[in-house]
């Protein structure tokens, strides 16, 4: 039980920056910034209690990073939709993902994925929120010239990071139980005296949330039978279905849960966690529910159950209520967590067959596409891709199952469509 609580607990401040980060983004197109705190946390609580009530699971769920940049920024600012429209489309998919799961649609696509894409899922999981975390404690930046270059690491927040580094590192070492979340915490109080961790001054610690009627069923069901909505419905779609499955796939393998098959556990329960959470999301005025990359820190720490994520839905339920407390914490404070996640997530690697290369290419494109397209789903989409067209052109195409091959029209569909 203490294993299970600790996990939970670092799975929750790995990722309690959404509460901070998806009303930012969101209240760009004009919604509620304080209704959105309240939206994001109320979907995150639906979504992760039912993934540990039903599937059992320790994974968590919230609205999707990546997923509400492009609710935002391509769908409102980009297209010039509005935020009602965004919304509706939201709600279209997690009613048709509820419809897919219950049908099995899902769960097929999951034992779909060969076994060998499936560990290179969890390797390529592993650099890529790696990456999130070396970006996050600004040690990796952006930059024109080379796309990415290592920042300043004379900066107070690289310091902080590659500091909290060093002291997460020395626990694992040691075999501290709960380093990943000490570290987390020893880092934020590091932060105080460099101003980067911010404590709030005559703000009240408790207060009660802000209410969601601005943004509740907020929808345009005028809008619904037309081709604009569509396309945007199939993005939302595709994007979110491999994201899901990605996460899924990736952090139980690297727990130990697939099966001889490579089959995840109560894999439909899982996904329709992700379905409810989405429908309840966009009702309450949020961008899509997903299943948290981050989950694979608690998995780290030792959670293998559903109190792990029970533990997350019961922080996020707090947070409403402390948000101050919850949203100090530093970016730079969970970039160490990450950063060591990602090697964790590194040990399926051992058991990709590099010696047939209809089996190592797909696998490799599925690992690198990841960190460097910023996407799970595109690296599944190449792996997956590769892996047909390797075996369709060196004449072993009964190695893939009709589901792969319905998958990979869906694939080249989606770079058609674009």
């Amino acid at each position: 039980m203490r294993t299970e609580l600790i996990a939970g607990l670092t799975t929750f401040m790995t990722m309690a920056y959404i509460l901070a980060v998806n009303p930012d983004i969101l209240s760009a197109t004009g919604m509620d910034k304080g209704a959105v705190f309240t939206a994001t946390a109320l979907a995150a609580v639906i979504g992760t209690l039912v993934m540990a009530l039903v599937a059992k699971l320790p994974f968590a769920l919230a609205p999707g990073m990546g997923l509400n940049a492009f609710f935002a920024f391509s769908v409102v600012l980009g297209m010039g939709y509005s935020w009602q429209f965004a919304l509706t489309a939201v709600l279209l998919e997690g009613i048709i993902f509820i419809l897919l799961t219950a049908f099995n649609i899902r769960e097929l696509i999951i034992k779909s994925i060969p076994m060998n894409v499936k560990h290179a899922v969890s390797v390529g999981i592993g650099l890529f929120i790696a990456f999130i975390g070396f970006s996050n404690a600004d040690v990796i930046v952006n930059n024109e010239a080379t796309l990415v270059s290592m920042g300043e690491l004379s900066n107070p927040v690289a310091l902080l990071g590659l500091g909290g580094l060093i002291i997460t590192g020395v626990l694992l070492a040691l075999r501290v139980k709960g380093a990943l979340l000490i570290g987390i915490l020893i880092t934020t109080v590091a932060g105080i005296p460099a101003g980067i961790t911010q404590v709030p001054e005559g703000v009240k610690l408790l207060s009660a949330p802000p209410g969601l009627e601005p943004i509740f069923f907020q929808f345009e069901f005028d809008r619904i039978f037309t081709l604009d909505m569509l396309v945007v419905l199939f993005t939302f779609l595709f994007v979110d279905m491999f994201d899901t499955v990605g996460t899924l796939v990736g952090v139980s393998d690297k727990a130990g849960m697939l099966d001889k098959e490579g089959r995840v556990p109560r894999a439909k329960q899982a996904l329709m966690a992700d379905s409810i959470g989405t429908t309840m999301g966009a009702i309450l005025g949020t961008s899509t529910v997903t299943t948290y990359v981050e989950s694979a820190s608690g998995v780290a720490e030792g959670g293998k159950t559903g109190m792990t994520a029970l533990t997350v839905a019961g922080m996020f339920a707090l947070a409403l209520f402390f948000a101050p407390v919850f949203t100090m914490i530093p970016s730079a404070a969970t970039a160490p967590a990450l950063i060591l996640v990602g090697l964790f997530m590194m040990t399926p690697v051992l058991k990709i067959n590099f010696n047939d290369f209809t089996e190592a290419i797909p696998a490799f494109l599925t690992i690198i596409i990841m960190p460097l397209s910023y996407s799970i789903a595109e690296g599944i989409t190449f792996g997956m891709l590769s892996y047909v067209l390797l075996k369709l052109f060196t004449g072993r195409h009964k190695e893939v199952s009709i589901v792969m091959y319905v998958v990979a029209a869906l694939f080249i569909l989606k770079f058609v469509v674009g």
